[in-house]
């Protein structure tokens, strides 16, 4: 009798871990705060949460929402991420080419690292790169230090990395269109200056004009 309800209990056991599933996204709160709202009877109270998203194999994002309670808005910024998903471009371990980025007050510098490294960057950057699935890159946060908008800032500097190099501004071909003859003509044109020779030529005029008159005096 003993061994049999064991074995109930282990099966039951093992029909709950099984029916418990792995969510498909990993999550990290990165910021909660405690926000009032000033209303005509009074302050009313509510929770915003931050919440950055991944599946850590180049899917990442964030939400950020309102509750009146911390569940509440965990559960709405969580749901607000899902909808504003982003596919990041990543080679093996790193990324192909550094990436700099300034979006409002907050400026990202992300370089490529050697395997093994690790993620070297800190605050609401290393969770963004965590979940995307980057393990060895470099990160720097330069500007405001807002979580918000860093964590904004970072998955867009990703987003560029799917984007070919002219587009993201790194490099900027300069076409010069051929100007016509008439306005080379007019440009090229030099403004004459009086030389030391028509200087001396002008001098010798006066004095020959002095001596005359004074001979005639």
């Amino acid at each position: 009798m003993e061994n049999n309800k064991l074995n109930n209990r282990r099966s039951k056991n093992k029909f709950r871990r099984s029916k418990r599933e792995r969510p498909e996204f990993d999550q990290k709160m990165i910021d909660l705060a405690r926000v009032t709202r000033v209303v005509k009877g009074g302050r009313r109270f509510s929770f915003r949460a931050t919440v950055v998203i991944g599946n850590r194999k180049g899917k990442v994002s964030y939400g950020v929402a309102k509750g009146m309670d911390v569940s509440s808005a965990i559960g709405k910024a969580v749901a607000a991420a899902k909808k504003r998903m982003r596919e990041i471009k990543r080679t093996n371990t790193t990324i192909a080419f550094e990436v700099n980025k300034k979006l409002g007050a907050a400026v990202i510098m992300i370089k490529p690292a050697k395997e093994g490294r690790g993620i070297v960057a800190g605050g609401a950057m290393r969770s963004v790169l965590e979940l995307a699935g980057i393990k060895d890159v470099v990160g720097k946060s330069f500007g405001t230090s807002n979580k918000i908008n860093v964590a904004r800032a970072t998955i867009a500097a990703l987003e560029d990395l799917g984007k070919p190099m002219a587009q993201q501004g790194r490099v900027k071909k300069e076409t010069k269109q051929p100007q016509p003859k008439s306005i080379i003509k007019k440009t090229t044109k030099k403004v004459e200056q009086p030389t030391v020779k028509k200087a001396a030529i002008e001098e010798k005029k006066t004095e020959e004009k002095v001596e005359k008159v004074v001979n005639k005096e």
